[in-house]
């Protein structure tokens, strides 16, 4: 299993990206190559893909940007092929995500999970991530 930055977006890898959405959230909706390509060249935001061969087994998203207190990173977005959940592919993805952004001046990592993600969440508390003390707000605007 490789976890690597998706650096060209191309056909492929968008079909790939689009079977992996439905399993991440019944609401998320297909994107286009377009999307894909500017997700890929954000400065702040990178794409890791878990693959084996030329097949994608999951994917997370990290954001990394710098605010008056330091630097910022947050992971979004992981999701695991149902086929390959169970394998270690989600640890794998986490652990490249949080050494990156070690790397990129990170002091912490944040994310959030919702509670019925039960085997996400043991992960995640698995990789020493804590709950914290917050609230957690969306505008809708």
């Amino acid at each position: 299993m490789e976890i690597s930055e998706l650096i060209q977006a191309d056909e492929e890898t968008l079909s790939s990206v689009n079977h992996l959405l439905p399993q991440l959230s019944s609401s998320a909706q297909v994107i286009t190559l377009d999307r894909l390509r500017t997700l890929v060249s954000s400065d702040c935001t990178r794409l890791y893909l878990a693959k084996e061969g030329d097949h994608i087994h999951g994917m997370l998203s990290l954001v990394v940007f710098p605010i008056p207190t330091g630097t910022k990173a947050w992971v979004e977005d992981v999701v695991v092929d149902d086929a390959a959940r169970g394998k270690g592919v989600g640890k794998s993805l986490m652990r490249h995500a949080m050494e990156q952004a070690e790397t990129l001046g990170a002091k912490a990592v944040d994310l959030t999970s919702r509670p019925s993600r039960e085997a996400a969440n043991k992960l995640y508390q698995s990789l020493g991530f804590e709950t914290r003390e917050t609230n957690v707000y969306r505008y809708l605007g």
